[in-house]
Formats: structure tokens, C-alpha cells, sequence
């Protein structure tokens, strides 16, 4: 039997259990059970008036991750083993289409892990386009995880950060590159970093960025 523990730890951590079939918002209202079940194995949907167990939900699960598992195999990625588990995580969330059709897999087979990372980020959105808290926490969860064998996860330590806080002399080459991040990180990132930081409450000039203007909208 396959261990996928790692893509389980955050499946459940984000899903939760459900004992009652509900209308899951994010998923146009289909029926939702146990770890975020709505198909049986047999294909059939699950139904509002229908309940789960939680061994049972712990069985369509592991089925499903199976399923999912098969078919990432299928596509002869060159994915470490932490890559799998994290898009394993990753295409339970959206589904199997979604991640096929986006721009991961060209991405993946570039090795342009860059691309990959910023593709994930951008599922953090409900259908009115107004970004989930939940969905934020949990793509940064899967990107930790998809990086942690890379050396890109080496080099996002938090240190980093707080070195080029400390060290900062707005110097050109320093000023360019925040631009660049800048660009790289979701505006609503930005905007809770703004806020955890006190950026906009202190006593200083700062310049009023408009978001919608530098970060236009294109989901």
C-alpha cells in the first residue's frame, strides 16, 4: 500500500471532516463529504441526504489519491518525491482537468519551478474572484512541500528576508529587485503583509500604491 501520508496531512488539514454531505461553494455546489469526497468509486456523485463514516471517508480518500497517483505517474514528470505528494494535495483541491490544463505541466516539463510555484499561488480564489484565506494558507503549505528538495526552498528562508531588511540601502540593484518580488507575489500577499506590518499606520511617507493599477486582475 502507498504512503501518502504528506498530501493526506494537508488534504485533511484544510477539508476537515464532514460527516453530512454539504454544498461545497468552491466546487459549483457539488454534494461534499467525509475529506472532501464527491464521487463515489464507482462514479457516482454523492448526494445531499447522504453521510459518511470516517473510516469510510479515510477509504474514498485513499481511492482517490490512488486514482490521482496513477495518473500523475502516466505523465513522466521528473517530480522528487515531495513534488508528488504536494500535487497530489494540490489536484484533490482543483481537480484533475484544472491542474492538466493549466500551465503546470509544460511548466514541470521545463523544469521552470518558478512557473510552477506561481501557477499554484494563483488557485486561491473563490467564483467572485475574492481570494480564500484558507486557500492562501494551504497553497503555501503545498509549495513549501513541493520545494522542501529543491535548492529554491533553501533560499526562501525566512532569514533572507530579514537580512535584506536589515541590510537595505536602497541601493539601484536592491530597489529593482524588491520591485521584481514585488510583481512575483499575489497583491492580496501584499496586502496582509502590509497590514501584519504596520506599513500604512506608522508615522513616515510611504507611497500609496494603487493594487488594482499594478496588479491588474487576469482570473
Amino acid at each position: 500500500m502507498k504512503d501518502y501520508g504528506p498530501a493526506e496531512y494537508i488534504i485533511k488539514k484544510y477539508e476537515g471532516f464532514n460527516e453530512k454531505a454539504y454544498e461545497d461553494p468552491l466546487s459549483g455546489g457539488k454534494a461534499t463529504f467525509g475529506y472532501g469526497t464527491q464521487y463515489y468509486p464507482d462514479g457516482a456523485p454523492v448526494l445531499i441526504s447522504q453521510r459518511v463514516s470516517r473510516e469510510k471517508a479515510e477509504e474514498y480518500l485513499f481511492e482517490e489519491l490512488s486514482v490521482i497517483d496513477e495518473d500523475l505517474v502516466n505523465l513522466n514528470l521528473d517530480l522528487d518525491p515531495a513534488m508528488h505528494q504536494a500535487l497530489l494535495s494540490f489536484i484533490h483541491s482543483v481537480g484533475w482537468n484544472a491542474f492538466f490544463f493549466s500551465n503546470i505541466v509544460d511548466a514541470l516539463e521545463r523544469n521552470d519551478l518558478k512557473e510552477v510555484v506561481a501557477e499554484i499561488n494563483n488557485w486561491i480564489f473563490d467564483e467572485d474572484h475574492k481570494a480564500i484565506a484558507s486557500l492562501i494558507k494551504r497553497r503555501s503549505e503545498e509549495v513549501s512541500l513541493f520545494l522542501s528538495g529543491t535548492e529554491e526552498y533553501l533560499l526562501s528562508s525566512p532569514d533572507i528576508l530579514l537580512k535584506a531588511f536589515r541590510d537595505y540601502e536602497a541601493s539601484a540593484r536592491e530597489v529593482d529587485a524588491i520591485r521584481q518580488l514585488e510583481k512575483s507575489i499575489s497583491p492580496y500577499l501584499l496586502a496582509e503583509f502590509a497590514d501584519c506590518f504596520g506599513l500604512f499606520t506608522r508615522q513616515s511617507t510611504y507611497l500609496a500604491f494603487d493594487y488594482d493599477e499594478l496588479y491588474p486582475r487576469t482570473r
